[in-house]
Formats: structure tokens, C-alpha cells, sequence
């Protein structure tokens, strides 16, 4: 077989198969999650940009995940929607190999910037006096772009990994196209790929995982041992958004990539993937603007000048 010959020229998305009356139905339940994502992670990134007391490190780097979720509902939410509404559900291949390297591309950048945010956080609680001496606009600007350029090149070593290999067929992906059901349409040994996914899995993902917890693990001692109540409060209020959305991200790809298979491994496999691309991006702003003082009083500041 030819190293770098492709033989497949589209990629059909088998999707939810389901009826056709069922069908309308999820692609209007689904685009209203989608223009939501829109829509509150674009009012979060106004507010930022408008908003002179929020022109801070936190913000900047939730400025970033903003950013981010709009841009990771945007990569598959679309073409799905149109595949629930067209009989014709293909996809060509270049388009699903971009598919997959965007899907790398902010998976491993969001991963980097919530640990980027969670040290952000312990700095500014554990070292205060010296939070504006550390927590730089040249520190923060270089964590940012570190975050988008290692996630850039990882992906690219990883995509040119796959380009190499020899596609032809199957010609069906379950759901998305994301990088091990694109390795499944190769007819050829796949175990480089295998490992090299493995390892940029622990570097990206366990990696900072453990960073947020080594950080949150001294944010909570250093809050246990503040005497006031209301200082323990407010506290931990400057870091529990950030918490949940860390909570929800990791935790939804650890589920998704080390649950135990379920019987329809296949259909566990899309649901996962859905809430990983869908309702995470629309929970975030959710958790951000009710859970954090400083965003709710923008909102009302904002509000209050165009009334």
C-alpha cells in the first residue's frame, strides 16, 4: 500500500438514527443550545472588552475560554445540525481531517488555559501582596499564547501522523470526526498513532489536571486557614466558578475516554461527545455570570447604561 495514498474522497456521519419527526425535534433543541452558546459566550467576551474593572488576569484568560467554546460548538455543532435536516449526510474527507485537527486544537488549548486560570487563582489567594508582581500582563499574555501554540504544533505532529497512513474505508464515522474514528477508516497498522495519541493525552490532560489540583489543593489550606468567616467566603467565591467549569470539563473527559463501556458502546460514545461539544460551552458562561459577583454587577452596569 502506497504510504500517502488516499483512496476516500468523503466520510458519511451515521449521526442519531432515529425518526425523521424525532429528528426535527433535536435539531431544534439542539440549535437553541447552540445559538445560546453564541450568544453567552459572546455577552461574556463583550463584557470583558467593555468593562474596565474586569481588564484583569482572571479575565483575560476567561476571555480566552470564551473564545474557545465558541469556536469548539462551531467545528461540529453546524454540520450536525445540517445532518439531521439532509438525507445526505457526507462530509468530505479534507474537511473531516480539519474537523479533527480543530477538535484537537481547543480540546488541548482549553485544557492548558484552565490550568493557566487555576494558578492564576492560587497566586492571587495563597500570595495576594504579591499577585500584581507575579500575575504580569507579559506573564499572562506568554501563558496565553504558549497555551494556543503547544496545542498547535501537538496537533499538527498529530494530524501529519495521520496523513500518512493509507484510508480506505470504511467509508462510516459514528458521529463526529474526531482523531480515533478517523484512525478507524486507515487500513493500516495504527499503533505509532496509537501511542503518540497516548502520550500527548497525558501531557495535555493529565498533565494539567494535576496542576489544578496541586493548585487547589494549597488554595484550600491557605483558606482554612484564614479566621473569618466572610474572609473564608469570599475567598473561595473568586475561585468556585473556575472550580465547576473545571469540574465539568475534566470530569466529562474522563468519562468520556476511561468509563466502563457500556453495552452500546457506540450510543454512549455519541451522548458523551455531545455533552463534551454541546452543553459544556453553554454551561460555562451559565456558571461564570451566576456564580461570580464581579460578572453579574458588569451585566446590571451594562444594562443600566443602555436603559
Amino acid at each position: 500500500m502506497g504510504g500517502n495514498q488516499t483512496w476516500i474522497t468523503e466520510v458519511t456521519l451515521l449521526g442519531f438514527q432515529v425518526e425523521p419527526a424525532l429528528e426535527y425535534f433535536l435539531f431544534e433543541f439542539f440549535s437553541v443550545f447552540y445559538i445560546f452558546t453564541l450568544l453567552g459566550n459572546g455577552i461574556i467576551l463583550g463584557m470583558i472588552s467593555l468593562e474596565p474593572r474586569l481588564h484583569t488576569p482572571m479575565y483575560f484568560f476567561l476571555s480566552h475560554l470564551a473564545i474557545l467554546d465558541m469556536f469548539y460548538a462551531s467545528n461540529n455543532v453546524p454540520k450536525m445540525l445540517a445532518n439531521l435536516v439532509n438525507q445526505k449526510r457526507t462530509i468530505s474527507f479534507a474537511a473531516c481531517i480539519m474537523q479533527t485537527f480543530f477538535y484537537l486544537a481547543f480540546t488541548a488549548t482549553e485544557c492548558l488555559i484552565l490550568a493557566a486560570m487555576s494558578y492564576d487563582r492560587y497566586v492571587a489567594i495563597c500570595h495576594p501582596l504579591h499577585y500584581t508582581v507575579i500575575m504580569t500582563w507579559r506573564v499572562c499574555t506568554i501563558l496565553a499564547a504558549a497555551s494556543w501554540g503547544v496545542s498547535l504544533l501537538l496537533d499538527m505532529v498529530q494530524v501529519t501522523l495521520i496523513l500518512r497512513l493509507p484510508f480506505c474505508g470504511p467509508h462510516e464515522v459514528n458521529h463526529f470526526c474526531e482523531i480515533l474514528s478517523v484512525l478507524k477508516l486507515a487500513c493500516a497498522d495504527t499503533t505509532l498513532n496509537q501511542t503518540i495519541i497516548f502520550a500527548a493525552c497525558v501531557f495535555i490532560l493529565v498533565g494539567p489536571l494535576c496542576l489544578v489540583l496541586i493548585s487547589y489543593t494549597r488554595i484550600l489550606v491557605t483558606i482554612l486557614k484564614i479566621q473569618s468567616r466572610v474572609g473564608r467566603r469570599k475567598a473561595f467565591s473568586t475561585c468556585s466558578s473556575h472550580l465547576c467549569v473545571v469540574g465539568l470539563f475534566f470530569g466529562s473527559a474522563i468519562v468520556m475516554y476511561m468509563a466502563p463501556k457500556s453495552r452500546h458502546p457506540e450510543e454512549q460514545q455519541k451522548i458523551l461527545s455531545l455533552f463534551y461539544r454541546l452543553f459544556n460551552p453553554v454551561l460555562n458562561p451559565l456558571i461564570y455570570s451566576l456564580r461570580n459577583a464581579e460578572v453579574k454587577g458588569a451585566l446590571r452596569r451594562m444594562l443600566w447604561k443602555e436603559k
